[in-house]
């Protein structure tokens, strides 16, 4: 586990975060399709925090694609380094994420953030964010719809129906499960929403959410826990 400073120069206001994320989106990549599904390495990311002792963990975990088995992953904790604004949450969350990632044995291809992508009110969330400043594959894998309307997808595994903001679709609601709510897919960066959707698919054999998701979230947990434990004084 790797100790994570708050970067040198980090925004330190909504205005500041606003017009980095205005830089950053502008080399956003659309028109790649992405790796294939079932093939090489996906990696999961995840953040977990505790607002009292200013303490956030992140976790990367990387499965070989075909098996889902794990074959590397790391953590990192540091501070808490933007406070909640929402449309603003990759300012927490980036700095702990990609130490984890640096961190990581193996490379990761493509990466799936618990959070959203293009499906996001400035076209910018924690999967655009992230993939530009890596330069990997990014798709966001999000349990709620954040601001955007969908009509409900067929009940059947597999269906989808286009998340939209007005007329523009900027992910996809998507069952991967019979009969269970479904999920919100959307391209980070370097991935087509198709290919993001079928990743989802092969990433969901038993469970609404992805297994990148599940360990990584898991892990996380664990880090916090085990840091915000070490860190608490000891009765006398």
């Amino acid at each position: 586990m790797t100790t994570v400073p708050v970067p040198a120069n980090w925004p330190a206001t909504e205005e500041q975060a606003r017009a980095v994320q205005d830089a950053l989106r502008a080399r956003v990549v659309l028109d790649e399709p992405g790796p294939p599904p079932g093939t090489g390495h996906v990696t999961g990311v995840d953040v977990a925090y505790d607002d009292e002792r200013d303490a956030v963990a992140a976790a990367a975990v990387v499965l070989d694609a075909a098996t889902l088995d794990v074959v590397a992953e790391a953590t990192a904790v540091g501070r808490i380094s933007f406070p909640y604004v929402p449309g603003l949450l990759a300012f927490r969350e980036i700095p702990t994420v990609l130490v984890a990632l640096k961190a990581l044995t193996r490379p990761p291809g493509l990466v799936v953030c618990d959070g959203h992508g293009l499906a996001h009110p400035r076209r910018f969330g924690l999967a655009g964010h992230l993939s530009v400043l890596t330069g990997l594959p990014t798709i966001g894998v999000a349990k709620n719809p954040f601001t955007f309307t969908y009509e409900d997808p067929d009940s059947r595994r597999g269906s989808a129906s286009p998340l939209l903001a007005g007329d523009e679709e900027v992910g996809r609601a998507l069952r991967t499960r019979d009969g269970v709510k479904p999920i919100f897919v959307s391209v980070g960066h370097r991935v087509s929403l198709d290919n993001a959707c079928a990743h989802t698919l092969a990433l969901t054999p038993a469970h609404r959410l992805p297994e990148t998701t599940r360990r990584a979230d898991a892990l996380c947990r664990r880090a916090l826990q085990e840091a915000t434990t070490r860190r608490a004084p000891t009765s006398r």
